[in-house]
């Protein structure tokens, strides 16, 4: 899907309409201490057994998430596309 490089839309912090700059949002790094990531882990080790290992089949699609920066008062939001699932957003110039 095709977005705008830049929109007007609602800021909560100004509290009015102001054109905001998009871009993606990029999944951050997983933690490796996380408490869920250690218990995956102790699964893993061992011998024999049903395990859980890394899942063979992908998603088609995801959620994608968009940060705007509102122009005035430069503070970042994140909006979520209307709940449609795709591939990829590009934006384009």
């Amino acid at each position: 899907m095709k977005f705008p490089k830049e929109i007007k839309t609602y800021c909560p912090f100004c509290r009015k309409h102001h054109p905001h700059k998009v871009k993606v949002a990029s999944k951050s790094k997983a933690r490796t201490m996380a408490e869920g990531n250690r218990a995956h882990n102790r699964s893993l080790e061992g011998h024999g057994g049903k395990r859980a290992g890394e899942k063979t089949v992908k998603k088609q699609g995801k959620r994608q998430k968009l940060v705007l920066e509102c122009s005035s008062c430069k503070k970042k939001h994140e909006k979520v596309l209307s709940g449609r699932t795709m591939k990829k957003v590009e934006l384009k110039s």
